[in-house]
């Protein structure tokens, strides 16, 4: 039995965008799914854009997303080396064989002359190609090319009239024709292989068995499969998995949200909601069932049920399934979450007190189940800090000019004041020790409290708001709320 062997192969041109990433995760998925291995390409032919930072984000990416590889630049393995600039030799081999079977042929076409080539065929309504006119140069044409400088490129010979079938396993056969190619460039005049090249050469000797790709590279595999057959190497199977779009069916962009993993961990997203979200994008379990581990989505995860037609990228349905890990999140775990966040704004130190880790503690039990992201923890911080509030509508101002508010507030005042810690568990009990004392409903005396120490009539749990204001702040506030409302409070 064929040893499953997938691979994702990032340009280090920049950080690891979204779409990479479903791809990523898809290979990983079928890997882990069949007992194989997922190999990491850096595929950095691109000399003048790639960088060893951007390598080092895409790493940094799939781990924050729990990806990992069994092969790589950073881990080695049997077929290495695993980054495309040190693997020149093995390509300049392949080529020099190519050329003395007369698979391929140098090419000294300046860009002027191809230009002048695609617009002929463009005027005769047929798909622009290169016409090989370099194919049977003469050795004597050769050296007067290259005495007048011309550096050649390397370009394969596509053979005419044949047909390209490709059996993809989640498209099914796709045909194309060979004479709508024309040969085709395989090494650049500075000596550096071109993706349809390499990617081949690289694929076939790191036995790879499955190439899980987007479909954007549907149109380059007929190129690749006559390489395929030219060096004699075993096709491997494919799969073009579906595009990722925008909400108004455009391909996707800034404006959808944010495209590189690394903006989603600093937005404050977990990698355990980007993988559900990335998993789903494209693919389905077969079931109603949306969320999902990553081990429970591998042992479900096969080809045939991923889509052809498009995935689409919804914001906020990638902001739901955030808001329930994070409700499903440890307190700690939340608590861990938010506190960068509330660095960032100056809310507490870089170097956290006793007293400041357990006031983050309580309002990460406090807005758990308000926030989408880790980052909106910012947003709602406004009704826990701070002297100043504002009431938030004549309804709450109504609730506070009721005959019953001086009474309650007073009496809430006096039962907070005999306390001398206030923790959440105390706060339930006092409450209702107010409402039955002045016999009256729980709303009478909740909401009250609640508007004048936020200014808001819905929000966090009261027994969590009153310990992370505190006394100090609580009478402030009081007393700034009531003369709000034209209420003296002793």
């Amino acid at each position: 039995m064929q040893e499953i062997r997938v691979r994702f192969a990032p340009s280090p041109t920049g950080p690891l965008h979204i779409g990479g990433a479903r791809s990523a995760l898809f290979n990983y998925l079928f890997a882990k799914a069949n007992g194989g291995k997922l190999i990491l390409r850096v595929e950095d032919t691109d000399i003048e854009r790639s960088s060893k930072e951007s390598e080092e984000n895409i790493m940094e990416s799939l781990r924050w997303l729990g990806i990992d590889w069994d092969e790589g630049p950073d881990k080695g393995g049997p077929y290495g080396p695993y980054r495309q600039t040190e693997r020149l030799s093995i390509y300049h081999g392949l080529t020099n064989k190519l050329l003395s079977e007369g698979k391929a042929y140098y090419c000294y076409c300046t860009e002027e002359e191809l230009e002048a080539q695609r617009q002929a065929f463009s005027e005769k309504g047929e798909l622009p190609r290169y016409n090989g006119q370099c194919y049977n140069l003469t050795s004597q044409e050769k050296e007067t090319y290259e005495s007048k400088g011309r550096k050649p490129v390397v370009r394969f010979h596509v053979p005419v009239n044949k047909e390209i079938v490709i059996n993809d396993l989640v498209r099914g056969d796709v045909v194309f024709e060979s004479d709508g190619i024309g040969d085709y460039v395989i090494v650049k005049s500075d000596g550096l292989p071109t993706y349809n090249y390499a990617v081949v050469v690289d694929d076939a000797l790191m036995r790879i068995s499955h190439v899980i790709r987007a479909e954007e590279h549907l149109s380059n595999t007929p190129r690749q499969i006559l390489l395929y057959e030219a060096l004699g190497f075993s096709l491997p199977y494919f799969a073009h998995i579906s595009l990722i779009l925008g909400k108004d069916r455009s391909k996707m962009s800034k404006r959808h949200g944010a495209t590189s993993v690394v903006q989603y961990s600093e937005l404050g997203y977990l990698p355990e909601a980007v993988v559900n979200f990335l998993a789903l994008l494209g693919w389905s379990p077969g079931g109603e069932e949306e969320i999902m581990s990553i081990k429970r989505i591998t042992e479900q995860f096969s080809l045939d049920r991923v889509a052809k037609s498009p995935a689409v990228f919804d914001m906020d349905k990638l902001r739901w399934i955030n808001g329930i890990y994070i409700r499903q999140s440890s307190k700690e775990k939340v608590a861990e979450m938010i506190l960068p966040f509330l660095m960032k704004a100056g809310l507490v130190s870089d170097n956290l007190s006793s007293q400041e880790k357990k006031w983050v503690e309580l309002i990460s039990v406090a807005l758990q189940e308000h926030l989408a992201t880790a980052s909106e923890i910012v947003e709602h911080m406004d009704i826990l800090v701070g002297e100043d509030i504002i009431i938030e509508s004549q309804e709450a101002m109504a609730i506070l000019q009721d005959d019953t508010f001086p009474s309650v507030i007073q009496l809430f005042k006096e039962k907070l004041a005999a306390l001398r810690v206030l923790n959440p568990e105390d706060i339930k009990p006092l409450l209702k020790e107010i409402t039955k004392e002045l016999k009256l409903g729980g709303k009478q005396v909740y909401m009250p409290i609640r508007i004048s120490l936020t200014g808001r009539m819905h929000g966090p749990e009261l027994n969590y708001i009153i310990p992370i204001l505190g006394k100090e702040l609580i009478k402030i506030r009081i007393e700034s709320t009531a003369k709000q409302a034209g209420i003296n409070i002793v």
